[in-house]
């Protein structure tokens, strides 16, 4: 699977591949028609949830969607799909249209550690305050009040 994926997407870097996980880095331009292959050339049309990673020192924003599939032969097969993002710009493109699931996902990430996600069909906060007007959260450089 690796394989197919490299051929297709060059600019791809395989992370990982394990037993039951395979990591792939891809370029934000590449995102969604990575993710189009995933789900429809690869069969992980299940999608499992978003996560994130603010890496300050390497000023870099990683984003990671999660992949499965309800198909027998995949079911215990997970795909990471990730993204490395300019920490202070971190932009790319919605993956809504490929699994509708991640809507409220991204929004998470978008509010948690600033990430636009475009082409979203609804982006605005989801768990914080409407009056937040400090940086997002889960950034390294985030210090609470409270501390």
């Amino acid at each position: 699977m690796s394989e197919r994926l490299v051929a297709r997407f060059p600019s791809a870097k395989v992370d990982y591949v394990k037993p039951t996980r395979l990591k792939l880095t891809v370029p934000p331009v590449s995102v969604k028609e990575a993710a189009i292959f995933v789900r429809d050339g690869l069969g992980f049309d299940h999608f499992a949830t978003v996560s994130g990673t603010d890496y300050m020192a390497k000023k870099e924003i990683e984003v990671i969607y999660f992949a499965g599939s309800v198909r027998q032969d995949l079911e215990d097969l997970v795909i990471a799909l990730a993204v490395r993002l300019p920490r202070d710009s971190p932009v790319m493109p919605s993956l809504v249209e490929v699994w509708p699931g991640a809507e409220y996902h991204e929004r998470e990430t978008f509010e948690m550690l600033g990430v636009t996600f475009t082409g979203h069909p609804d982006l605005r906060g989801i768990l914080l305050p409407e009056d937040w007007d400090d940086i997002p959260p889960l950034r390294k450089d985030f210090r609470s009040p409270g501390r």
